[in-house]
């Protein structure tokens, strides 16, 4: 993965983050050339990122959308199921 398409994937990553809620599907819709299993490994890098540093929310939408696009690119056995690996977040639903 190149630098430039990395940034891309932070990109779209942050207006996913900061669009009003319902609005995730139109926004991955107007970028579809950066759909791939890149995108995915990046949303996990990050929702990681945040799962340490206590943004349970930020970690749990980036882990469903992540675990939504897998399901999509039939990349669904690569990503972990989110109570598996963060029981914080499990514990407070």
């Amino acid at each position: 993965m190149t630098e430039q398409r990395e940034q891309l994937y932070f990109n779209l990553i942050d207006e996913l983050l900061k669009c009003p809620n319902g609005q995730e599907p139109e926004i991955l819709e107007s970028k579809p050339e950066l759909i791939d299993s890149g995108l995915v490994q990046t949303m996990l890098q990050v929702a990681t990122m945040f799962a340490h540093e206590g943004n349970q929310d930020g970690a749990q939408f980036l882990f469903f959308v992540a675990r939504e696009l897998a399901k999509e690119l039939g990349l669904y056995p690569e990503v972990p199921n989110t109570e598996a690996s963060n029981p914080e977040a499990a514990n407070k639903e």
